[in-house]
């Protein structure tokens, strides 16, 4: 065939939205408005994120909080009024990891169902129901929506986020055993790892738990501080694979999951617990919601080496309130546990915020 007569590649314009959820940024899509073959799709979310103009308007790119992708379609499920897909980029590898959930930005999921007229919304507030696909576990969003439509301005602050916001409560539903099946995925609360105790547990996002003291640490160190000792990473890492191992997420080097968190006594009065989370690669600059529901869930199991080194509030022992680099985070969680010792998560709760930072669309040749 003639040059002149090759067809021309056909047009194609993604649309999506820039969300901030908590202490992260999004990029949001209809989940349709992809291709469906991740060889083709996780290119695309790729290319989208390194977008430097994105980069210097919304801060989409620049490092792990700000390279996440959520998905979102009307779910099948009768429980839930959206499915929420979500995906980890990571431009310096090259790759995307949809092996977790998170739930920061599981707080903008609400106001995006709303935007984009899947969910109708009532006054004053709107409910929506949530199923995390990653996961399996379903959460119940409350966004206020006076007007019928979603207020993003509102007196709510949240440590890590500048500024104020309307509150957005999340409810999460039964969040245990998210990946592997269980709280304890190792049928123990502790367990020795390269000569260290630590704690495996699975609450939403499974987690390894080490006292900051056994890495050299007082685990009030900043957030910077920490991502900077390649020394104390590698041994991180190393821990945190042996760990993967004996939850049965077999090879996890190449994983996200399970994450990894000092623990160690707080410093301010009233506080539960200090501790700071790994994403892993590199510190977290704040604190994942899923690892703060992870961390309270081990604080109050007896054992764990969150529980041994936390302060419980006398008369409050569902709120948990954790320092982290940016100040802290509250959670009240219900724990039960059985007479044969399995132990369930009825609900934990959180009040974050959330923005819509820019709508765009992606033009694909």
């Amino acid at each position: 065939m003639p040059a002149h007569d090759t067809p021309s590649p056909t047009p194609k314009d993604i649309p999506y939205i820039v969300m901030r959820g908590g202490t992260s940024k999004a990029l949001f899509f209809m989940k349709s408005a992809l291709p469906s073959d991740p060889a083709a799709r996780d290119p695309l979310l790729l290319a989208i994120l390194s977008l430097s103009t994105l980069r210097d308007s919304a801060g989409i790119g620049r490092d792990s909080l700000s390279s996440k992708i959520a998905m979102i379609s009307q779910s099948a499920d009768p429980e839930a009024d959206v499915d929420y897909f979500f995906a980890q980029g990571d431009l310096k590898q090259h790759r995307v990891d949809a092996s977790v959930s998170c739930g920061n930005i599981l707080s903008a999921v609400g106001p995006f169902a709303i935007e984009a007229g899947l969910v109708q919304p009532t006054a004053p507030t709107t409910t929506i129901r949530v199923l995390s696909v990653n996961t399996g576990v379903r959460s119940h969003v409350i966004v206020e929506t006076p007007q019928g439509s979603v207020r993003y301005q509102g007196d709510t602050h949240i440590d890590g986020v500048p500024g104020t916001a309307a509150p957005v409560l999340i409810n999460f539903l039964h969040p245990e055993g998210s990946k592997t099946g269980k709280v304890l995925p190792t049928g123990h609360p502790s367990d020795r790892v390269q000569g260290m105790e630590v704690s495996c547990v699975d609450a939403a996002m499974p987690v390894v738990f080490a006292r900051a003291s056994d890495f050299g640490k007082t685990g009030h160190e900043t957030a910077e501080a920490l991502s900077a000792d390649t020394a104390m990473l590698a041994r991180l890492e190393a821990v945190r694979c042996e760990a993967g191992r004996l939850m049965g997420l077999g090879d996890v080097s190449k994983l996200v999951m399970p994450k990894f968190a000092f623990v160690a006594q707080p410093a301010q009065p009233g506080s539960v617990i200090a501790s700071r989370y790994f994403t892993p690669a590199a510190a977290h600059t704040s604190y994942a919601v899923t690892g703060a529901l992870c961390l309270a869930a081990a604080c109050r199991i007896p054992g764990t080496v969150a529980a041994q080194v936390a302060r419980p509030i006398p008369g409050a022992a569902q709120r948990i309130i954790l320092e982290h680099p940016a100040g802290t985070l509250m959670t009240e969680i219900e724990i039960q546990t059985a007479a044969d010792g399995r132990i369930t998560i009825p609900k934990a709760a959180f009040v974050r915020t959330a923005n819509l930072i820019c709508k765009g669309l992606h033009h694909v040749c």
